[in-house]
């Protein structure tokens, strides 16, 4: 058996390359980021052909990095970010047009087309999601109506449509394939037999024919045949939030994570039946492993968290580094009564408002750019809460500990904050990056690198555990300022 697994992880802002081993342990990464094009406000968009390019260079530096080839991995996972939309053409792979993220607004007329007279929950009780800018399926009918040929094309089978997954896969082994967690945000596909329903597809006029194929999640993709992985087996496909669950193994119901990256996406482990949120979440696939049968999570989606920080390093000019903001953030005691709303895409669970806009509210004279600062952490962790609140009263089941992963979670004053805000704990694992070893164990599982989840399970260890601190006057004072504060985005777009 070849030593180790290799997880493509590609992500909002960048693509990574990991190297694990048996253990789950970190051998060797690459990364780099691609450009974020803002074509008009609300618009964002990637260029598929620079993130393929930079998939490739950064799996060659990884494993250049060990002295090691294709050839000693078992396999590769693919993670990404989920519901980013492209049509490619089938015959010469180019893109007909740039990929639409996940986080762009453009396909708001589009929501209130379908919501009216229906109303946000259309197409939930099929699909367990409400009708949003988020998704995919009208993404790709946007693109039908504004690109030339486009639908021509796709109707003729001339043209693939993809998220993330698709395209590298596509790239990778020639196989036009997604797996059950990301097709289960495009709004496309039946949660209870997770295959694209005709119904969904009549409603958002999208033709079969450019559709890839639905597997699971762990299973044999094909052989990779393009350079520097040409060899491997492509044996692993999650969506990234879902692959952060399954490397924080939440393999029991009731058993949850919180993803602190571009966005923070909160998911719990709910079994083998999908359960249907009253409280603002999502339900989505969690996970399929070969032919078991799916496991289904309930999600709360929050649009920006990471991204508010790279708002304010880009945009105003705070601290050089993202990181810095913890030291900027830690020179004063509190907010100064600073809340910041980063509704800059509306907002996603549970409120799932597209009208609302970003504020910043409570300013003085007295506030600093070091308020500013502690705000817009403390906005990562009132949303989380927002979050927590809205699964407890789906599930019944109340918060005792947060298992936490990504970027986010090596700030130590904002951790200590959300564990304060929420009245719970806050544990964060030895090993940070989730969500690529949730693709490696994916396809280490396929090829029989791992035997079962019971050996994941005991590869995961603790780094830190942030307890509560704060009193409850104080902690529902803040919180009360911060939902007074969300109210004041709301209405801010109208139409």
């Amino acid at each position: 058996m070849p030593k180790y697994i290799g997880a493509i992880d590609q992500g909002t802002t960048s693509s990574r390359f990991i190297v694990f081993d048996e253990r789950g342990q970190i051998i060797s990464s690459a990364q780099k980021e691609h450009a974020q094009i803002y074509p008009r406000p609300g618009w964002v968009e990637h260029d598929p052909e620079e993130i393929l390019g930079n998939v490739f260079e950064v799996a060659g530096a990884a494993l250049g990095r060990v002295n090691c080839s294709a050839q000693d991995l078992a396999a590769v996972g693919v993670t990404n970010q989920r519901e980013t939309t492209l049509l490619w053409d089938r015959a010469t792979g180019k893109p007909l047009c740039n990929a639409i993220v996940w986080m762009d607004t453009r396909t708001s007329e589009l929501v209130h087309d379908y919501t009216r007279g229906f109303g946000q929950d259309r197409f939930r009780a099929k699909t367990g999601l409400p009708l949003a800018t988020y998704f995919s399926g009208l993404k790709l009918l946007w693109i039908f109506r504004h690109v030339a040929g486009a639908r021509e094309k796709a109707e003729a089978g001339e043209a693939l449509f993809g998220t993330m997954d698709s395209w590298l896969a596509w790239h990778l082994t020639g196989r036009h394939v997604t797996d059950v967690t990301n097709a289960s945000r495009t709004m496309l596909m039946d949660l209870r037999t997770c295959d694209w329903d005709e119904g969904m597809l009549e409603a958002f006029e999208i033709p079969r024919a450019c559709l890839p194929k639905i597997a699971s999640s762990s299973g044999d993709f094909g052989t990779i045949t393009a350079t520097p992985l040409a060899g491997a087996v492509l044996a692993g496909m999650v969506g990234d939030q879902q692959a952060a669950l399954v490397g924080q193994n939440c393999f029991s119901p009731g058993e949850a994570k919180n993803t602190y990256g571009t966005g923070s996406f909160m998911l719990m482990n709910t079994g083998l039946e999908p359960v249907v949120s009253k409280a603002g979440l999502l339900t989505t696939l969690a996970y399929r492993f070969g032919d078991e049968k799916p496991r289904y999570a309930l999600e709360g989606a929050i649009a920006i968290t990471g991204a508010l920080v790279q708002w304010l390093r880009d945009n105003f000019g705070l601290f050089e580094h993202a990181a810095d903001i913890e030291v900027l953030a830690a020179s004063v005691p509190d907010n100064g009564d600073v809340y910041i709303v980063p509704a800059f895409a509306g907002l996603f669970a549970p409120y799932w408002r597209d009208d609302a806009r970003g504020v910043i509210a409570g300013l003085t004279r007295f506030a600093t750019k070091a308020h500013v600062a502690r705000a817009a952490l403390e906005a990562t962790a009132y949303q989380v809460r927002d979050v927590v609140e809205a699964m407890v009263a789906d599930s019944g089941i109340a918060l005792a500990a947060l298992k936490t992963d990504g970027g986010m979670v090596g700030n130590a004053l904002l951790m200590q904050f959300q564990a304060d805000i929420l009245g719970a704990e806050v544990v964060r694992p030895v090993v940070r990056e989730t969500t690529a070893l949730g693709a490696a164990y994916a396809a280490g599982l396929a090829v029989g690198y791992w035997r079962s989840v019971e050996d994941l399970r005991a590869n995961w260890g603790v780094d830190r555990v942030f307890k509560p601190a704060m009193a409850e006057a104080v902690r529902e004072g803040f919180y009360g300022r911060w939902k007074k504060a969300v109210e004041r985005s709301f209405g801010w777009v109208e139409g």
